[in-house]
């Protein structure tokens, strides 16, 4: 039984919230906190495995809140958001700061519902969930020379700060890369101008038609779109509605499998922590058109599940610790140095 610590202001969507998860059996809702004050308390009476947060609340926002529990008492936190661009935002910041997993709040046409949300509090209590130190190092500045290689990266729950731990560390000129990570759609368009901020590479949202050349990264879309590269000489972005495929839109398998045909031995395809098996079949498909594959290990995974379903079926050429796939992606793309 996993026991759940629910922290909002609003009593209304505490309320709503200690429903969602206490109609499923394997989850118990031990307390509620309206501000991160009551929460702290609640944590060291209750000893919960898993808090639920809200990200704008009195006495403390709940970033700040956040920062202080992944410094001082690392634990599974899935942080409620609101749809709103400020929400998306600070979602993210959570994220980075090492908070599990979102889920959007809920309003319109369904005042109750909070879709996955006790599904994202059972992945969280299984995540690993470490005290998060602040990064000093940056990209190489050494001579980079990109090779005719595209990179396609593939990631989920926990992919966040590993997304930036990679694209921080990307040079000016890097190889052209596509990454696919789960996220709602409210949240990709900001997720990219994040991005974009802590790397030296120009990172933008995709959008269809978009020409894959070096020194850019493309960030899949949200909601009910899938990113695939296509052409012969010249490669390209193709953005499409579809419905899921393993399970996700987008998919990391589709946007692999694009790469395997559109690219064949001239990628490098990256699987990063996840739950499910999203990738693992797109990512085989590349390592038998010739790409080179990386996953990233289980000791620095949040969630060891995509990675794992890659390296299991045999798609994974190698398995790398996170602060490791970043040099390697530079090494397997630059003329002087790729083999």
């Amino acid at each position: 039984m996993t026991r759940v610590l629910v922290v909002d202001d609003s009593s209304t969507m505490r309320r709503l919230i200690s429903a969602a998860l206490s109609a499923d059996p394997d989850l118990e809702v031990v307390g509620e906190a309206g501000d991160p004050l009551q929460a702290r308390e609640a944590i060291k009476a209750l000893n919960p495995d898993v808090i639920t947060l809200d990200v704008e609340m009195p006495n403390m926002n709940g970033i700040d809140f956040l920062e202080r529990i992944m410094r001082l008492r690392p634990m599974p936190v899935v942080m409620v958001s609101t749809l709103t661009s400020r929400g998306a935002e600070a979602t993210l910041a959570a994220l980075e700061l090492g908070a599990v997993d979102c889920v959007e709040k809920p309003g319109g046409a369904d005042p109750i519902g909070f879709g996955r949300l006790a599904e994202k509090v059972k992945i969280a209590a299984r995540a690993r969930v470490r005290s998060r130190t602040a990064r000093t190092d940056a990209a190489p500045t050494d001579l980079f020379s990109p090779s005719n290689k595209v990179v396609a990266i593939g990631s989920s729950t926990g992919g966040v700060e590993a997304l930036l731990n990679i694209v921080e560390r990307l040079p000016a000129n890097c190889a052209p890369t596509v990454i696919a990570q789960h996220m709602p759609a409210s949240f990709t368009k900001s997720f990219a101008e994040r991005l974009n901020r802590a790397s030296a590479a120009t990172v933008t949202e995709a959008r269809d038609g978009d020409p894959m050349v070096p020194g850019r990264v493309y960030v899949a879309p949200g909601g009910d779109f899938h990113l695939e590269v296509e052409g012969a000489r010249h490669l390209r972005c193709r953005v499409t509605h579809g419905d899921p495929v393993s399970g996700h839109c987008p998919s990391v398998d589709v946007l692999f499998s694009s790469v395997a045909r559109a690219a064949k031995d001239h990628a490098v395809g990256v699987i990063l922590t996840g739950m499910g098996r999203d990738g693992a079949r797109g990512l085989l498909e590349m390592r038998q058109a010739g790409a080179k594959t990386l996953g990233q290990d289980e000791a620095t995974c949040v969630v060891y599940g995509m990675p794992r379903a890659a390296f299991e079926l045999g798609a994974v050429e190698r398995q790398l610790p996170l602060e490791k796939l970043g040099p390697a992606i530079r090494n397997l793309t630059n003329k002087e140095t790729e083999r």
